[in-house]
Formats: structure tokens, sequence, C-alpha cells
């Protein structure tokens, strides 16, 4: 049967290029409808240090074209170290740039979890961090930006191949690990974040606010919640507060 034609295309620049980043999705976000698909490519990132980010970047402006070719209309530059390493006045025109060249909007990870933050009224925030000190100190300075504080954030020193070679059962049980440890450490955070995709964190967020009756944010909430809080996709309940209050 013929795959219908999606209501909404949206595009992500992977960090990293995968064997499948170059098909179009018969399924979105695990989040969001069917109807709104994903395409998707890879940047192709080394690792997550300022020389990886900067020798990386240089490919966004064809990775956008090639997206936005294949029917995205919205471009979203994947990856917290990415953006925190490029620093928050570099993403913010790289995002005005994406609208004025391409014509559809731009986003990065970082944009989308302060953008949210800023919707809960979150100005002071726990960072459940499995990156290395270079890439959580990015983190702080670039969040010092929006005004949002981060009262603790963890290390487990990973770079992009740690990350990326970790096991799904390991990366849970560390995002609930280190988003409670965040927790203790800042019990006045308005919310916990715990960045980063590779992990899947997302199984941890309706368990660790019933914990701490604080909302949590992932790099894959945000990102749903953007495209929720434009009108292409419905609330999703059941999965934390974020997504529930577009």
């Amino acid at each position: 049967m013929a795959q219908a034609t999606p209501r909404y295309v949206w595009g992500l620049i992977n960090p990293r290029v995968g064997e499948d980043e170059r098909e179009l999705s018969d399924k979105s976000e695990p989040l969001l409808p069917p109807e709104v698909a994903v395409v998707s490519n890879g940047l192709g990132i080394r690792d997550y240090t300022v020389e990886g980010v900067e020798e990386a970047i240089v490919r966004y402006d064809a990775l956008a074209a090639e997206l936005v070719g294949r029917g995205a209309q919205r471009v979203v530059l994947a990856g917290i170290p990415i953006s925190v390493q490029l620093g928050r006045k570099r993403v913010v025109e790289l995002m005005r740039y994406t609208q004025e060249r391409f014509g559809v909007p731009g986003d990065a990870a970082a944009e989308a979890v302060i953008a949210a933050m800023q919707h809960l009224g979150v100005s002071k925030v726990a960072v459940g961090s499995r990156w290395a000190e270079e890439v959580n100190n990015a983190l702080i300075r670039y969040f010092a930006e929006a005004d949002i504080e981060v009262l603790a954030i963890t290390s487990e020193g990973q770079w992009a191949e740690q990350g990326s070679a970790m096991s799904f059962d390991r990366g849970v049980r560390l995002a609930f690990d280190l988003g409670r440890q965040a927790m203790r450490e800042a019990p006045g955070a308005d919310s916990l974040f715990l960045p980063g995709g590779a992990w899947r964190p997302l199984a941890a967020v309706p368990i660790l606010e019933e914990d701490y009756g604080k909302p949590v944010l992932t790099n894959g909430n945000t990102r749903a919640w953007r495209i929720i809080h434009d009108g292409h996709a419905p609330p999703v309940h059941g999965w934390g507060t974020l997504l529930a209050t577009p």
C-alpha cells in the first residue's frame, strides 16, 4: 500500500551519519502522529569538541538545502553539544539564515529547550548531564545568555563516541541516576533537564516528574513540543508536563 502524503514534514540534521538517515520515515518522532513525518541526514561530526563542531558545521548549508528539497518545512540542528559549542549568538544567526535562505524556520536543540523552559516559566534548572566538563561549561554559558541559571550539573565525562556506544538499558539507567543526582544537588530547581538523545531519556520523564513534582525536559520532548506548539500536532498526555501544555 502506498504511503499517504504527510501533512507536515520536518527535517532533522543529526550529529552523525546513520545508515537509514536518507529515508523518509513512515512515522515521525514517536511522540508525534504518523502524519507528521521526519526526513533526516547527518552532519558527520567527529566529536563534540570545539574543533569537531567547527569542522562539521561547514556542511550545514548543503544539508539544510537537501532536507528542504525533500519537503522539510522546518530544519532542526540536533545535538545539544553542537549548539552550545557554537554559542547562542551563532545558533540564533543560523536559525535566521535558514529562514532567509530556504524560506522555512530554522531550529536547534538548545533553542528548543530554552523555548520550552520559557514557556513553563523555568529560570533555575538542574541538569542531569553525561557530557564532559567542557560541554557542560558551554551549556551553562549558553543557558545564562537566556537568563536561565544552572543550579547543578552532573558529568560522566562522555564525548560522542562514549554516548553512541551505550546500550539502551545503560542509557535509561543512567538517565534515572544522573537525573536524581542533579535534583538532590539542586532541590530548588524549577525543572530537570536531561540533555542528549543517545541515552533515550524519555522513559524517565513521567517517573521523575512524579518523584519531584517538577517538569522534566529532554531533547526529544522539547523538539516534539515545538511541532505541537506551532499547531502541527495535538498535545500528548502521559509523557510529562511539557507535551500536555502546548
